[in-house]
């Protein structure tokens, strides 16, 4: 069963509808034990990175969550999720978990698209993640596959950490990890059926690891 964290920060409902379409049990939860004896858990969220902290903080999710990272649960960041993980947000110029090294940064007012012409903040609507580096996560996937995003802020990580990028205004990474920690800037359980394929590649190495155990 894969664990959805709980903290109220939304989304958690449309991850949990997109695993049961892919018939994978599942259950939304804020509590230690499930969370950590899960086959995987899953980190979403929108809204905002100091509210979101406050709300980990004060239910000691951070620790779990730290905890998860450090063990041999694989975890799966998404959206506000993603953001989160790295050590600090411009957002409410908020100190965030520290699972990757970097910066969470809001996309400068003045970028242009190739045409010359202002983009909008937030970015919203559908974009392609073209890895940089080969993962678990995007198995199955091509290059050219589109997801959805709507975010004011983006992951700046330590170069290492990227596995794929995306260009709106600019270049910016939409992906990051390593087998068994990962996060992306997407909404992967709505963006279609590359979105469900990439929950179904985490689902999978869930069980391999649980499998291995």
């Amino acid at each position: 069963m894969l664990a959805i964290l709980d903290y109220e920060a939304g989304n958690q409902t449309s991850v949990s509808r997109a695993l049961s379409s892919l018939d994978i049990a599942n259950a939304v939860t804020a509590d230690a034990d499930a969370l950590l004896s899960a086959e995987g858990v899953i980190f979403p969220g929108v809204g905002a990175a100091g509210q979101a902290m406050d709300l980990l903080r004060s239910r000691g999710l951070d620790a779990v969550l730290r905890r998860i990272a450090a063990g041999s649960v694989p975890l799966l960041g998404i959206c506000l999720g993603c953001q989160i993980m790295l050590e600090h947000s411009e957002e409410g110029d908020t100190k965030t978990l520290g699972l990757f090294k970097g910066v969470t940064r809001r996309f400068a007012d003045d970028l242009e698209d190739e045409n010359g012409d202002r983009i909008r903040i937030p970015h919203m609507g559908w974009n392609s993640a073209p890895r940089r580096r080969a993962s678990r996560l995007f198995d199955g996937i091509p290059q050219d596959a589109e997801f959805y995003f709507v975010h004011s802020y983006y992951v700046d990580p330590e170069p290492e950490a990227v596995l794929a990028t995306t260009d709106y205004g600019k270049t910016f990474c939409s992906a990051i990890g390593r087998d068994g920690l990962w996060a992306v800037q997407f909404h992967a359980e709505k963006s279609g059926r590359f979105g469900l394929k990439l929950l179904r590649n985490f689902y999978e190495y869930c069980r391999e690891v649980a499998d291995a155990q």
